[in-house]
């Protein structure tokens, strides 16, 4: 996970060095949170789960940005095989999804005529999902049975954001992937 978190620091340091502000959009955060499954894995479960996002967007021409981000979702499912009491027939598995990508977003305020406390956008988004699966010792069955998912994904988002202040707003992402609502902070 700190390997992880590195590289996505790297990649956030070289965007922002390489590349320069062009107008009101980027050098933003985005804290998000949304409910499913990620990038092919979600037909597994039973159940919704949180989905925590973050990016930060940078602009690289006019209405448009880049916004390097990083997911995570983590869910655990216990199987019982007669007696929920006898260890030795249950076993639980376990599996932990960290999505990195890269998303591009284009801002449609000057076409719509939004004011100046909405931004109204298209994106898409590209990456891949770092997966870790674990099953208990005592399972001897197909143990690739939940790998079988691309770990490449492309993803197409609609969105808007609500400005409280020049410097935090809200938005709402609704995406192929995981749709989230969340913060941004400008």
């Amino acid at each position: 996970m700190k390997k992880l978190i590195l590289i996505f620091t790297i990649v956030l340091l070289i965007f922002n060095t390489k590349l320069k502000a062009q107008d009101s959009y980027g050098k933003t955060l985005n804290l998000g949170v949304g409910l499913g499954g990620y990038y092919g894995y979600y037909g597994y479960l039973e159940q919704s789960l949180p989905v925590f996002n973050i990016n930060y967007e940078i602009s690289v021409a006019k209405n448009f940005t880049l916004a390097p981000s990083i997911s995570f979702y983590s869910y655990r499912r216990d199987y019982y095989w007669g007696d929920k009491n006898n260890p030795s027939r249950n076993y639980r598995y376990r599996e932990t999804v960290i999505p990195i990508g890269l998303k591009g977003t284009y801002y449609f305020d000057d076409v719509l005529g939004a004011g100046s406390k909405w931004d109204f956008y298209l994106a898409g988004s590209l990456g891949f999902a770092v997966v870790n699966s674990r099953w208990d010792d005592n399972y001897y069955g197909d143990k690739d049975y939940y790998r079988r998912a691309n770990p490449l994904y492309l993803d197409v988002h609609a969105g808007a954001e609500y400005h409280f202040n020049s410097k935090v707003g809200m938005f709402l992402d609704v995406s192929t992937g995981v749709s989230t609502i969340g913060l941004a902070f400008h």
